[in-house]
């Protein structure tokens, strides 16, 4: 399996593999669910390699490690889950 961190890179910067709607689904600690986030709505910051950043619904900037991402999506279809 493709690691995480491989995968998101290759759908940001290979324009073919990166086409459709693609999505992480992270697990949120407090809420124990999969929240799911489009990957257009996520930033990565430079010489950040194991979080990525996005905006929650309130405004707040929330810094995800990327092991808790659990899923990936592209048009509403799974193309990556992490081993249980």
């Amino acid at each position: 399996m493709m690691p995480i961190h491989k995968l998101l890179n290759r759908i940001r910067w290979d324009k073919e593999f990166g086409r459709g709607r693609n999505e992480i689904g992270f697990l949120d600690r407090r809420e124990d669910t999969i929240h799911r986030v489009a990957l257009k709505g996520v930033l990565f910051p430079a010489g950040e390699r194991r979080a990525f950043e996005m905006v929650d619904e309130f405004g707040q900037v929330r810094r995800i490690p990327f092991h808790r991402i659990r899923e990936v999506y592209r048009d509403d279809r799974i193309i990556w889950k992490r081993p249980e």
